[in-house]
């Protein structure tokens, strides 16, 4: 008898992680959790949001948009954003794949709008993620 073993890396599962809030859980008196979704969101916007370098041990994870930010802005700044984020996510969080990226600016308020379209690695459900991008 022969038994063959399938591996399929396109099966999504269940994600956890530790709320950034670092909040105690009132039942279990342990840190709070996040899950699935949720889990992915953070992780999209600690990838995008941390400078190259600042991860102790990690020095090579993180992004150069903080960094762009304080570039002029123009077309060329807005593509370099955007292209920057797509590198980012498709080096470093496996768990998605990146369908689209946008970026808005607001001369106004001076900041910048984004938005990430991705599907679950296993799932065919496109995703979206916003958040703004302001200089800090």
């Amino acid at each position: 008898m022969s038994y063959r073993i399938r591996a399929d890396k396109n099966i999504s599962r269940g994600f956890r992680d530790f709320a950034m809030s670092f909040k105690a859980n009132p039942n279990s008196r342990d840190f709070g959790a996040v899950k699935n979704e949720n889990a992915i969101k953070q992780a999209v916007l600690n990838l995008v949001k941390t400078d190259i370098g600042e991860k102790p041990f990690q020095y090579d994870v993180g992004s150069r948009v903080t960094a762009l930010l304080f570039e002029p802005y123009d077309v060329f700044t807005g593509e370099a954003i955007k292209d920057e984020i797509q590198s980012t996510l498709d080096r470093y969080e496996k768990r998605i794949r990146v369908t689209a990226v946008n970026v808005q600016d607001g001369f106004d308020v001076n900041s910048l709008e984004v938005r990430v379209q991705y599907t679950i690695v296993g799932e065919r459900i496109v995703k979206e993620i916003d958040f703004i991008l302001e200089r800090t």
